[in-house]
Formats: structure tokens, C-alpha cells, sequence
């Protein structure tokens, strides 16, 4: 029997479970569920914790034994009909003669869904829909990927509150506090991907690595193609990408060092000699093709990227529609002048401004932290 607060209560815990795979899963999906025995009692809980390792509903399935017999399962995302890695949660499911199944958001991948029908079709109640934005927003990222066929970009600035991301003579360093830096590393650290621009290169000479110690996954294997993978120690580690239209990368920049597979997208037409992973790309009147990048990424399994950099090509993102969130760190601080945080963005009056919706305003140190997603996001579905 549906009971509607009850249900979507264990699935708020399927939610939470969810995120505790948060940047360990690529290029797979974060999913939680919530197993019930036909008493209604929690009888087991699981994650999907790394690419390659058990499914949330086998890893719940396997501490409820028994109990899951005629019990309820609460599952953020359909279960998959399909063997890859793993063999198809809508069979384990059945296996477990679980009576009921419960899911947040349908599969958009046509590869792994069909798992609902599936279970349906061998007498098992299946409710759909429920709490289905906030089982979007924990796994957003693979949404956007597989509904898209492109890599989901979070763009993040620091900035005065005049919203200078550096000063009349170009200094920057810095302008937030350790521990807003702090945080900008875990979230690097959770990305498939750093993007940066030349000019950020040429300026800055960063090496755009993450460096907040141990990620949720410990035993990813490198992949093709400059794919993230596992660095030392096992840590996980995102792929750089240097956006660089004329190949203009120095042979001695530190972003080619061997702390992290490098990626330099260059124009098709660009001759160079530059020895580093090249992805050429077609050219625009202002710049490459971004769009072609992200899908380029996406082949590489790459599920998520961290735009970094400066206003020019955050400009450029903006201005075509691809970035999927915004991560600000705004510091109690005045410049009155020098760079602006964001560029060129096609905005020529009021009309056109590209509205954002806050999600989150949280204190980091002295400093704030604003999360944003644009007011129409073409990742999720209506």
C-alpha cells in the first residue's frame, strides 16, 4: 500500500545514501536504496561506492538476507535490466522476491533501463516519481551526461564583493581564505575533469591538481585516452584540460607535468609540435567549439567538469549555455577595480541576463560560498 509521506521519507535516506558516492562512481550513476521487510522495518541499506563494484540495491539486498521476502525497496534511480560489470538489479531484486519497488527518477540510459517494466511485468508494485528533484540533484552530474551526451560543467569563481577576481595589476593570489581554497580542492577532487583556458596558463602556470587527500573510490583503474583514473597512492585523480585554440601551451608548463593526464584541445587548423595529448577541435569566430569539446569528454566517460580560469572562457561557457552550476567564493573584500570575474557573456541588455537560481549560501571561514543552477536547466527533465 502507498503511503506518501512514509515513502518518501526512506526515500529522503536513499537520497542521503546516495551522495556518500558522490565523486567515486564515474562514469557510472550515485544511487542509494533503502530495503524494508514486510513489516515495514529498515532491513538493509546500500550505495554505489566505485565504478565496477556492486549496486546499491545488491549491496542493501545482501544485509537484508531474507527479510527483503515481500519487503519494499527504495531505490534513488530505476533499477538497471542490463549485465555490464554487474549483473541487473531488476533481477536481483526479483531473486529477492522484494514485493514492492519504489524509484525516484526513470534511467535515461537505453542501454540500462527497462528495469520498472521488468518487474512489473513479474507481479511487482512499482511506484514512480517519488522525490524525484532531490534524487536529480545528487546525481545531476550523470543526468546531464547521459540525457545530454555531453559533460556536465560547474563553473567556480572567487571574487571580491564587488566582483573583482583580481586586481589592477593581475594579482590574485589571494583573494579568498585557506579554507575556501580548501574546499575548492575537495570539489576538484570530485570532478572527472579541471578546464582552464591559455590565458590561465600563460598567466598563472597552475597545475590545476586536486589535492584533499583520499576520494570515496581507491581502486578506479586508469582508462584510455587521458580518462581519470588512480594516481599515487590510489587517489583518483581528474584529467586536465587546457583549452588552447592555437596551441600556444609551453613545452615547460606545469599543467604537463606527470601529477595528472593532461588533455590540450587545439584548434583542427592549429600546426604545432607541442608533445602532449592533443583533441583538435573546429574553430569558431571566438574560439573552439565548446560543445564538441564536451562531447569529446563525454566519449572519454568524462561525467563532470570543473571550469576554472579566467573571465574569457567562463564567458564563452556562459554565453553558448553550457554551465550547469555555479560555485562562487565571494570574500568580505573591495578592489573597485581590475578584473572582473566573468567576461563577454552575450548579454547586450537587461533582457537577456542569464538568471540563476541560489541553491545554497553557506559561510566558508570568513568568506561565503554561493551555489547556482540557471533557472532553466537543460539537463532535467520537466
Amino acid at each position: 500500500m502507498e503511503r506518501p509521506e512514509r515513502d518518501a521519507a526512506f526515500m529522503a535516506r536513499a537520497v542521503e545514501l546516495a551522495r556518500s558516492g558522490h565523486g567515486g562512481t564515474s562514469p557510472n550513476p550515485v544511487v542509494g536504496c533503502v530495503v524494508l521487510d514486510a513489516a515495514g522495518q529498515v532491513a538493509g541499506e546500500g550505495f554505489h561506492a566505485y565504478a565496477g563494484g556492486p549496486h546499491a540495491e545488491v549491496v542493501a539486498l545482501a544485509q537484508a538476507g531474507e527479510r527483503a521476502r515481500g519487503g519494499t525497496a527504495y531505490v534513488t534511480l530505476e533499477p538497471c535490466d542490463h549485465t555490464g560489470r554487474t549483473g541487473p538489479c531488476s533481477g536481483a531484486l526479483l531473486a529477492a522476491g522484494v514485493a514492492r519497488v519504489v524509484i525516484a527518477v526513470s534511467d535515461p540510459n537505453p542501454k540500462a533501463a527497462g528495469g520498472a517494466a521488468r518487474l512489473r511485468s513479474h507481479g511487482v508494485a512499482v511506484t514512480t516519481g517519488v522525490l524525484a528533484e532531490a534524487a536529480e540533484r545528487v546525481n545531476e552530474e550523470w543526468l546531464t551526461y547521459a540525457r545530454l551526451g555531453r559533460s556536465h560543467v560547474t563553473w567556480k569563481f572567487a571574487a571580491t564583493l564587488d566582483g573583482r577576481s583580481a586586481a589592477a595589476d593581475g594579482t590574485s593570489q589571494w583573494i579568498t581564505s585557506p579554507q575556501a581554497r580548501a574546499d575548492v580542492h575537495r570539489m576538484r577532487a570530485a570532478a572527472d575533469a579541471i578546464v582552464a583556458g591559455i590565458g590561465t596558463v600563460l598567466a598563472d602556470d597552475p597545475r590545476l591538481t586536486a589535492r584533499p587527500g583520499p576520494s570515496p573510490s581507491e581502486d578506479r583503474p586508469d582508462g584510455p585516452g587521458g580518462v581519470p583514473g588512480a594516481g599515487a597512492g590510489g587517489r583518483r585523480v581528474p584529467v586536465r584540460v587546457v583549452v588552447d585554440p592555437d596551441a600556444r601551451t609551453p613545452q615547460s608548463a606545469r599543467v604537463l607535468d606527470d601529477q595528472a593526464p593532461t588533455l590540450v584541445a587545439v584548434a583542427d587548423d592549429a600546426d604545432t609540435g607541442l608533445k602532449a595529448d592533443l583533441l583538435r577541435l573546429p574553430r569558431h569566430d571566438d574560439g573552439l567549439d565548446l560543445r564538441a569539446l564536451l562531447s569529446e569528454l563525454a566519449a572519454r566517460e568524462v561525467v563532470s567538469v570543473f571550469l576554472e580560469g579566467g573571465p574569457t572562457l567562463a564567458g564563452s561557457f556562459v554565453r553558448q549555455g553550457l554551465v550547469d552550476r555555479v560555485v562562487a567564493y565571494v570574500a568580505p573584500a573591495l578592489l573597485g577595480s581590475g578584473r572582473s570575474a566573468l567576461g563577454e557573456a552575450g548579454v547586450r541588455t537587461i533582457g537577456e541576463l542569464h538568471r540563476l537560481r541560489f541553491d545554497e549560501i553557506s559561510p566558508i571561514g570568513p568568506d561565503v560560498r554561493l551555489i547556482a543552477r540557471p533557472a532553466t536547466h537543460p539537463g532535467r527533465e520537466k
